[in-house]
């Protein structure tokens, strides 16, 4: 079983009040070896956890009661800083800035790919367990700043709400080329929509949440 620094069982935090998924979600992660722990809703959750924790929390975004963003907000304020991996089905533009800028590990919609979702539960408890303090907007800017020039271009562009024949006409190359960039830019943030790409962008300080291009 993995182990935190401290020689304590390290536990993967489920928290979603659809039970179908609360318990799909559990056997998925229990099926690779980790210590899970399961709850209905994020009061229950905040009640259970207490003070002291190690390990991930993953976080459903709505929930009746207690939603996510307000048990980030509490763990927060309690000094906890748990990777959180939010999962929704209702992922907007701002729901997915207010979490990364506030921190979030990740933002997954559902329904997700299951090896998506383990991926992002291992790599936020290695970096856990590494003793490493952890910084999700340390860790997006670090994987930015890994960016080629052009994947740079299209990135900022697209995270403000340009399209493909958009930011082909301002860079002179082919709508195919963009496409190409805007695919390998979205597979290297983990991303799967756009609104997740702008989130990304506003949570780095590289985009401004008020110039963001308005579709009519």
């Amino acid at each position: 079983m993995t182990e935190s620094p401290s020689n304590q069982p390290t536990t993967v935090y489920v928290v979603d009040d659809d039970a179908g998924m609360l318990e799909s979600t559990q056997w998925l992660l229990e099926s690779v070896g980790l210590r899970v722990e399961a709850y209905s809703d994020g009061r229950k959750f905040l009640d259970a956890v207490g003070h002291t924790s190690a390990g991930c929390v993953v976080l459903d975004v709505r929930m009746p009661g207690l939603g996510g963003l307000n048990v980030q907000e509490e763990l927060q304020k309690r000094g906890l800083e748990v990777p959180i991996i939010f999962v929704s089905g209702h992922a907007d533009v701002p729901i997915v800035v207010r979490a990364f800028k506030s921190g979030a590990f990740d933002f997954i919609e559902k329904p997700f790919n299951e090896q998506l979702l383990l991926d992002s539960v291992q790599q936020a408890l290695q970096e856990r367990q590494s003793g490493q303090r952890f910084h999700g907007n340390a860790r997006t800017e670090a994987l930015i700043d890994t960016f080629t020039r052009r994947e740079r271009d299209v990135f900022l562009p697209l995270a403000q709400g340009y399209t493909s024949r958009e930011i082909a006409d301002q860079l002179g190359v082919s709508v195919k080329t963009i496409d190409l960039y805007r695919a390998r830019v979205m597979k290297r943030l983990g991303a799967e929509r756009l609104p997740d790409v702008t989130g990304i962008a506003i949570a780095a300080g590289l985009v401004d949440p008020l110039d963001l291009r308005r579709k009519s």
